[in-house]
């Protein structure tokens, strides 16, 4: 098992007797179905339904209750004034805990033990374990769980590899919906809940199919290209890089034109280099739910 301690992420705690129904309001997963130990995966979207910070959302008995999310660190103390803004008369407490409390990943494999604040990754099985934590700590928890503590561009690779975007590398903030970075398909919007912020357009997107951008897998022949750099189909724009850890690579696409490019045979590239698909078969079949 490997571990990582993370330096891009931060924890924002959000606390008192209205916090459960306070977040739940805002945030695009069902706060009401956390319990301790079991995460979910959700965003505060603006009221056009773009993505203003996505997150994963704990429940923390263990420390004087409340929430803790594990966000972007560089967006920590916006999310809290951002929360602040939203508090009106809610009974409710909202802390930026960056300095005090981090994340560390752990992957390939299961916990030894597994720590209070420890929970498995609701987005996708294989990205394994968080767990939050200081900083200085996260030596003596890595040896705790059993795993080899490896640098986070090992983790950076292996999240590529899975297929799992990140938010400022593969999408812009403020400028991305939900369906386009896959939040749909990784168990960050629950459609069953009540309102929240930026649900409309969230829902008129998922029931009406119109999601045509989405996050896809790629294979890099090359060198890696720059984030931002776009993806060309012979000569026509069908996309954007986003990171990428050789071979692996993550490409924000429209899958509309890019299953045309593959129907006429038409390379893809970016920055000169080649690029392939990851799973065609997955793209042609997003393609065909899209509508014009």
């Amino acid at each position: 098992m490997k571990a990582a301690f993370l330096p891009d992420r931060g924890v924002v705690k959000v606390s008192g007797e209205a916090a459960r129904e306070f977040l739940n309001g805002l945030v695009t997963t069902d706060v009401m179905l956390l319990r301790p130990g079991l995460a979910r995966f959700g965003a505060l979207l603006t009221p056009q339904g773009k993505i203003v910070v996505d997150f994963l959302l704990a429940e923390a008995p263990s420390e004087g209750g409340g929430f803790l999310i594990d966000c972007p660190r560089a967006l920590a103390q916006a999310l809290t004034d951002k929360l602040g803004f939203y508090k009106l008369r809610a009974k409710v407490t909202i802390e930026n805990l960056s300095d005090s409390l981090g994340v560390l990943a752990a992957w390939h494999g299961e916990l030894a033990t597994k720590p209070d604040l420890a929970f498995a990754d609701p987005r996708q099985p294989a990205l394994g374990w968080r767990i939050l934590v200081a900083g200085p700590l996260a030596q003596k928890v890595a040896d705790l769980i059993g795993a080899e503590m490896v640098d986070s561009a090992a983790y950076e690779a292996h999240r590529i590899a899975s297929g799992v975007p990140r938010g400022g590398l593969d999408f812009i903030y403020g400028d991305a919906f939900p369906h386009e970075t896959n939040m749909d398909r990784l168990h960050g919007v629950d459609f069953d809940k009540g309102c929240y912020v930026g649900q409309e357009v969230v829902s008129r997107m998922q029931h009406r199919g119109t999601a045509r951008t989405r996050t896809v897998r790629v294979i890099v022949d090359g060198p890696s290209p720059e984030p931002g750099a776009t993806v060309l189909a012979g000569d026509k724009a069908v996309g954007t890089m986003g990171s990428s850890a050789i071979p692996h690579g993550l490409a924000l696409m429209r899958t509309d034109r890019v299953a045309d490019a593959l129907q006429a045979g038409l390379p893809l590239t970016s920055g000169g280099i080649a690029i392939r698909l990851g799973d065609p078969d997955e793209l042609l079949r997003s393609s065909k739910q899209t509508v014009a």
